[in-house]
């Protein structure tokens, strides 16, 4: 039953995108016929500048997207536009190689290459993606993962999002495990002037935002906004209304003080506040301050040096429990050049997590206050070979955590470029997964830890990929994976009362699976870009004890997954996106499994002057669905106007 349901999902797809290109084949013929048409062009980066577009995330230092030894996606703030994305989760869903789903109405399961673990009432438990906003990690040492209710930005101000599948950790460390997420904003150079935005719709209640660029003079540049948005509440299985509505505030500004060509001074912050039903009426609130100071001593070598500060408050009145956590982060960069065909890049870094819970009878975390401190320092070498047509990259991080001690995370990437539309790459990398407070301190009436002696998930990854441009209006890139895990949690019988089951190390796994992406600039006024994933995985036991819910606790994923995204430009200044999600059977226990399904999000827009109008329409497919979890996404539609002076 389960493949035919998938057979007809496919051919479902199918039809859809085939109905959907016959649509638009008349405006391709009166396009061809009219000469008045041929001059627009798509707004937005050409093909060649988008797969120059410099990259950071896999080796940081800068490299052509179309160079890079690693399966990155780039998703440029034109792509997150004209997509009718609303918040940071929802604009995720354009990477392919993510799984991106949302639980209830203001929490989501996100993750690169499998893992995203069992729902909680405010979470999942996916944690082996390491996520950034302009270099500031939002990893929770709680579980390992990443709140993503309270990752908000203006998403005008993005420049791109880098999305890497595939482990990160010889550069950024403990739980760049399946990948990372680099959220980059845009300078206050280039957010001049004035923005505002106002939306209000059906699931989304209302949503609004004002930021204000300035300058003092030629060296110092500022910008300055505040956001409010409230949303209505998803469905129960039953349809009736899920008491899930949330709303939140947010303001912030950035510096950016250039006082010469060699150094440039960066300076921002950020804070928030929301009350999210449910809980009844949690409570989330934080603020976070970054400086980043860069000085070049030459178009090879440059020293950065960061430091940021975040707290962030969580109150959960249903299980009386409330977190407190102030992290404190220090990290030096340094870049040079060895001799005239290497490049290196080392660094240290310090960061100390102060981490307090106010305990309940539901769940306990001994102690309750924890100071965790974690030390690390990294070397990258960048070797060109064959005349910059064949590039080695080697590297380490040793990285020392209060819970399983000294860490070492190797990798070896090469990439060999035959011609200029052509890269070859192949990779072999190590990562580890650091314990969280779950693992190591928490007890609950079902569930302990084993006297603290969790220790490091770890896994070796092996990729290979290809990236061509065969035509000068396509692109297209392929990456093959597979991985090997060892001492992933497990749940396993308790042998020692009170408590039935305890964490422990006994699971391995292997994964492996195919990564598609590409784009193709149909017309000069039309581009498609999209991908497809397929992901499988099996897991054993390493002990008897283990249970069979340890699998469904560790990884709920879909075996395929296909992405679509039409963007045009049409005549009057009208502008028609469409984005296409298919996403297969979730497998788990009954409650937990997720049928497979397809959906669209639908934009329309008008640009009049420095004004646009805009009306979207988001998850029309079924009536509502489920996406990870018990309640289902319905259908929903808003208006927006923006405005930009």
């Amino acid at each position: 039953m389960n493949e035919n349901k998938h057979y007809i999902q496919w051919k479902d797809l199918y039809l859809l995108l085939s109905l959907f290109l016959l649509g638009c084949l008349p405006v391709c013929l009166q396009a061809q016929t009219e000469d008045r048409l041929s001059p627009r062009m798509l707004k937005g980066l050409t093909l060649e500048e988008l797969m120059n577009v410099e990259v950071t995330s896999v080796t940081k230092s800068p490299e052509k997207l179309s160079e890079a030894a690693s399966a990155i996606q780039v998703l440029t703030g034109d792509d997150i536009r004209r997509s009718g994305a609303l918040r940071l989760p929802e604009a995720l869903r354009l990477a392919p190689n993510l799984q991106v789903a949302q639980t209830n109405a203001h929490d989501w399961a996100i993750t690169a290459r499998g893992f995203n673990g069992a729902p909680l009432l405010s979470n999942t438990l996916s944690n082996k993606l390491l996520v950034m906003t302009d270099g500031r990690s939002v990893y929770t040492p709680l579980f390992g993962g990443v709140f993503w209710d309270v990752q908000n930005v203006v998403l005008e101000d993005v420049d791109r999002i880098e999305v890497v599948s595939g482990p990160g950790g010889t550069l950024w460390g403990a739980n760049a495990v399946n990948g990372v997420i680099n959220v980059i904003t845009k300078s206050a150079r280039e957010t001049q002037g004035l923005y505002a935005t106002v939306a209000a719709g059906t699931l989304l209640q209302d949503q609004a935002a004002l930021r204000y660029g300035f300058q003092f003079d030629s060296t110092l540049f500022c910008r300055v906004y505040g956001q409010r948005f409230d949303q209505h509440s998803t469905q129960h299985l039953d349809g009736a209304d899920a008491q899930d509505a949330w709303g939140m505030s947010q303001g912030g500004f950035r510096m950016d003080y250039m006082p010469s060509q060699r150094s440039t001074l960066t300076l921002q912050g950020d804070l928030y506040d929301g009350k999210e039903n449910n809980y009844p009426r949690a409570g989330v609130n934080g603020q976070n301050i970054l400086g980043r100071w860069t000085r070049r001593f030459s178009p090879q070598s440059e020293l950065i040096v960061q430091a940021y500060y975040d707290r962030t408050w969580r109150d959960l009145p249903l299980q009386e429990f409330r977190q407190t956590l102030q992290t404190y982060d220090l990290d030096l960069e340094y870049h040079f050049p060895l001799g005239k065909r290497q490049q290196i890049v080392c660094g240290l870094g310090y960061r100390l997590m102060d981490d307090a819970v106010r305990n309940s009878d539901r769940v306990t975390f001994n102690p309750d206050r924890r100071i965790l401190e974690l030390f690390n320092e990294f070397v990258q070498d960048q070797i060109e070979l064959l005349a910059g047509r064949l590039m080695l990259t080697i590297g380490t991080k040793l990285l020392h955590n209060d819970y399983s001690g000294l860490e070492w995370q190797p990798s070896a990437r090469l990439a060999w470029t035959p011609t200029e539309t052509q890269t070859i790459w192949t990779a072999v990398s190590r990562a580890v997964r650091t314990p969280a407070r779950l693992d190591a301190d928490a007890i609950t009436p079902n569930i302990m830890t084993r006297n603290r002696e969790f220790d490091s998930e770890k896994v070796v990854a092996y990729e290979l990929g290809y990236r061509i441009r065969p035509l000068e209006q396509v692109s297209l890139s392929i990456a093959a994976f597979y991985h090997d895990y060892d001492d992933l949690r497990s749940i396993n019988v308790n042998p020692h009362p009170p408590t039935p089951f305890l964490f422990a190390n006994d699971q391995e796994a292997q994964s492996w699976g195919l990564e598609i992406s590409g784009n193709f600039f149909a017309r000069p006024w039309w581009r498609l870009r999209g991908g497809f994933t397929f992901l499988d995985n099996q897991f054993s036991a390493k002990s008897p004890a283990v249970s069979p819910i340890s699998v469904i606790f560790e990884s709920i994923d879909p075996h395929n997954q296909a992405l679509l995204q039409s963007i045009m430009d049409l005549p009057g200044n009208f502008q028609l996106d469409v984005v296409g999600r298919y996403v297969d059977l979730l497998p788990a226990t009954p409650s937990l499994t997720i049928p497979a399904y397809l959906t669209l999000d639908i934009r329309l827009a008008w640009i009049f002057k420095a004004f646009r109008f805009s009306i979207v329409g988001q998850n029309l497919g079924e009536e509502a669905h489920r996406e990870f979890g018990s309640r289902q996404i319905p259908r929903s539609l808003y208006l927006k106007t923006a405005f930009h002076f």
